[in-house]
């Protein structure tokens, strides 16, 4: 699956014709030299393709230079940003001049369709308002809630059982195959128990993760639309996943549609997202199609997955680096639960309520801390539609693409002090230890503006409950002590 030293020599090449083509231009327009420059970097996107196993971190290099620079791109201008004043002005204060943008549709339309994270306009403001109106509701909220309980005493059964035998977990796995579980039952109302290794359940996990890395993966392969019209590599490999995922997904729609046809479904509480969506259809079945439904659940099974799995994972691994605050944190969570100590896994999941969780604060400063460190996105950008002027005096040009740097952010001493690298969740507290929250556009792991991520505290709720479960219970050591990490 790694393709850069097929492409090493050819990067190499166009690179150098690049920066000649950029010095001509430059010089061509002598015209424009009012305006502010931007700081030289030695480098080109294709830099960024030969880095791409540590892309963060090069970004991260380059923004200790320079809070907002550029690199070298065919077509338009790659701007990078880590100034929040920067990312609130085009995330909020010039919001409709900065969006998805015909760039980052293509690149993901293959796997997120016409759903609200590949979309502008008209199809982003309908999905935003029936979502927002959904993730408000009582019934969801109630329904995601038992989904996450009972999921997270499966994972603890789980552990329990190897803890027994004496044996090394791959949290990470469970962690993916657990939340994809819980996603999927809240996204389709149906059980899939990747936990349990169900082999329908894991040929779509698998088929679904894979799908995500190859789209990801475009961001830094200029060549992905060449290999996708003749049908090769990576893209082949994409071509073949994604249908297993439209297969399975449209396959649950027709169920649900059936069940709906024959009026199983008014026995039943329309509580998952899918459901409630397909009775949204009702009202306007001519846009609302099967390809817009697949759109509207992927995309929340994307944003749901990849967000708790990655962070629960981090945030364990810090844990087992950082000893004394797992212990904090498991003090906090027995202090603010049911205190009966022979409660069984699901006894205790069951009794953890929404004031509890309210009184997690170290928790969630944990986890708030393992995102700034580890964010689900660690990189994101928005198009410019009309030329334009950065609050720093840098111009921006029509299609050009400006990206932000939550990884890189999260990284500066400028923003969050001398000790930026280290791991402390104190930072997140005041002085009577109370949560304390950051501004969006210092803090950009959930995004911000008119676009910040609907399910920020559906996302916070679901770790919580995970974390909450295994802290009560286990003391969590890395398999291998000595294996350094970050």
């Amino acid at each position: 699956m790694d393709f850069s030293s097929d492409l090493a020599s050819l990067s190499a090449t166009i690179a150098l014709v690049l920066l000649v083509l950029y010095y001509v231009l430059r010089t061509f327009h002598r015209g424009s030299n009012h305006k502010k420059r931007y700081p030289p970097v030695a480098g080109t996107v294709f830099h960024q393709f030969l880095n791409f196993r540590r892309l963060h971190d090069y970004h991260t290099e380059l923004s200790r230079k320079h809070k907002t620079f550029k690199l070298l791109a065919p077509f338009h201008q790659q701007i990078y940003t880590s100034d929040p004043t920067v990312v609130e002005y085009i995330l909020k204060t010039n919001f409709p001049n900065y969006g998805k943008g015909l760039f980052n549709y293509q690149l993901l339309n293959d796997l997120f369709g016409d759903g609200i994270f590949a979309v502008d306009g008209d199809k982003w403001r309908h999905q935003r308002k029936l979502a927002s109106y959904e993730f408000s509701t009582k019934v969801l909220r109630d329904f995601s809630g038992d989904v996450f309980k009972s999921n997270a005493a499966k994972l603890a059964d789980k552990i329990s059982k190897s803890a027994i035998a004496n044996k090394k977990l791959d949290i990470q796995d469970l962690f993916m195959k657990s939340t994809m579980d819980s996603i999927f039952k809240v996204g389709f109302g149906m059980d899939l128990d990747c936990l349990q290794d169900s082999y329908d359940g894991s040929i779509f996990a698998n088929a679904f993760d894979d799908s995500s890395e190859f789209i990801m993966r475009r961001v830094v392969n200029v060549f992905w639309k060449i290999t996708k019209l003749l049908n090769i590599g990576s893209e082949a490999i994409l071509k073949e996943r994604i249908k297993v995922v439209n297969d399975f997904t449209y396959k649950l729609i027709d169920k649900q549609v059936e069940q709906c046809s024959k009026g199983r479904n008014d026995l039943v509480k329309k509580e998952d997202i899918l459901s409630r969506f397909l009775e949204e259809s009702k009202k306007d079945p001519q846009n609302m199609t099967y390809q817009y439904l697949r759109d509207i659940v992927l995309n929340f099974l994307i944003a749901g997955k990849d967000t708790t799995a990655g962070t629960l994972s981090w945030l364990f691994y810090m844990l087992c680096k950082n000893p004394s605050i797992q212990e904090k944190i498991s003090q906090e969570v027995k202090e603010v639960t049911d205190p009966n100590e022979d409660a069984t896994f699901d006894e205790f999941a069951n009794s953890i309520t929404d004031e509890s969780l309210n009184k997690m604060h170290y928790l969630h400063a944990a986890l708030s801390e393992t995102l700034r460190l580890y964010p689900a996105v660690p990189l994101d950008n928005k198009v410019c539609f009309s030329d334009d002027i950065l609050p720093n005096g840098f111009n921006v040009r029509k299609g050009d693409i400006v990206f932000y740097q939550p990884y890189a952010m999260g990284r500066m001493e400028y923003l969050w002090g001398k000790d930026a690298e280290c791991f402390r969740p104190e930072r997140w507290l005041d002085d009577d230890g109370i949560f304390q929250p950051e501004s969006p556009y210092k803090f950009t792991a959930f995004q911000a503006g008119p676009r910040i991520c609907l399910g920020k505290e559906f996302a916070y709720r679901q770790m919580k409950i995970f974390a909450a479960v295994l802290l009560r219970f286990f003391v969590f050591k890395l398999g291998d002590e000595k294996k350094k990490g970050k």
